[in-house]
């Protein structure tokens, strides 16, 4: 039976991995991941999940109504977060800072300011490859790196190797576990749930990191306004 796209695009849910992936293949991918780290609206869309997932349907022991091409699935998702990485830098040159302040997001003003953070911390290399791994932070550190003047070489060697390891890493992660598991599909949604919980985890550390960081300078005020 034929179906109609403009129905499959309107019915989708751009928040779950598996309705995306249901009606867009792996040409979903690399739109999703472009937008999520080369636009700053995409700071919502669910790269991770979406990798995992897109993985997990490629095994040979997915047996649901949506089996994907393990190439093609690793071709769109290292286009689209490459060249949307890429992207998402010219775009920060040209004027990031301004279209961050026109932003009412409280989560994109948050990770814009664990981004500069981690620039600030980590130097421009290991801060462009970890934020691939955090959730929001790695939509806003590229544009706000092009908007900081990171050199345009540097950004590119190691937004490559970040994008390539985070890519290619979880859809293969997905992959294996779908090939080892019979059947595994049945259990996508707890399986989506946890791949979330995990790509959380290191904001919720860095969180942790931060709010330890300022008791300690608080106490040290304190300690110093008292001798």
């Amino acid at each position: 039976m034929a179906v109609d796209p403009l129905a499959a695009a309107q019915a989708v849910n751009v928040l779950d991995a598996g309705s995306l992936l249901s009606a867009f293949g792996a040409l979903g991918v690399a739109v999703v991941l472009f937008a999520e780290t080369g636009l700053l609206v995409g700071f919502f869309l669910p790269g991770d999940s979406l990798l995992f997932t897109a993985g997990l349907l490629c095994a040979g022991g997915s047996h649901g109504p949506v089996h994907l091409s393990l190439p093609q699935v690793l071709a769109a998702a290292v286009v689209g977060a490459l060249t949307g990485a890429q992207a998402g830098y010219w775009i920060g040159r040209r004027g990031g800072r301004a279209l961050l302040a026109r932003s009412r997001a409280k989560r994109l003003h948050e990770g814009a300011a664990r981004a500069e953070e981690l620039l600030e911390r980590y130097g421009h290399a290991k801060a462009i490859v970890l934020a691939r791994f955090v959730p929001v932070v790695r939509t806003v550190l590229n544009p706000l790196a092009g908007a900081l003047g990171v050199p345009a070489r540097v950004f590119t060697v190691w937004q490559v190797a970040g994008g390539l390891v985070w890519t290619v890493g979880l859809v293969l992660a997905g992959y294996a576990l779908g090939s080892a598991v019979p059947n595994v599909d049945r259990y996508l949604l707890p399986i989506v749930a946890l791949v979330v919980i995990v790509s959380l985890v290191p904001l919720a550390l860095e969180v942790l990191r931060s709010r330890s960081r300022s008791r300690s300078r608080e106490r040290r005020a304190a300690d110093e306004g008292t001798s």
